[in-house]
């Protein structure tokens, strides 16, 4: 079950059900990995929309790792998304989202 309040995003990798969230830990290597000054360069660059298909990737991966999921790389790039690329995206914003504002108690 996902946890808004803890920044939780369900993703179905595989045909499994994934869980993902961005820990400190995880934006932490996210920013290296990005090469991204800090949280808000990270941020600003997903709302111009001047991502890559990598930097989903990316994104979906440190999620994956907060979450507990051992998924490597390479099995990430080969696997089967609900939703296709589109649905990563939105995954991908969603997580984003969800790490820097509170969810609505409605």
């Amino acid at each position: 079950m996902t946890n808004p309040w803890r920044g939780d995003v369900a993703l179905v990798i595989n045909g499994e059900r994934q869980i993902m969230r961005l820990t400190l830990g995880a934006l932490a290597s996210l920013e290296a990995e990005l090469e991204v000054g800090s949280l808000v360069d990270l941020v600003e660059r997903f709302e111009s929309t001047a991502f890559s298909v990598a930097d989903v990737l990316a994104l979906l991966r440190a999620g994956l790792q907060g979450g507990g999921c051992a998924l490597t790389p390479q099995d990430l790039a080969n696997a089967d998304i609900e939703g296709g690329p589109m649905g990563a995206a939105r995954a991908a914003a969603e997580l984003l989202a969800r790490a820097f504002v509170v969810p609505d108690p409605a």
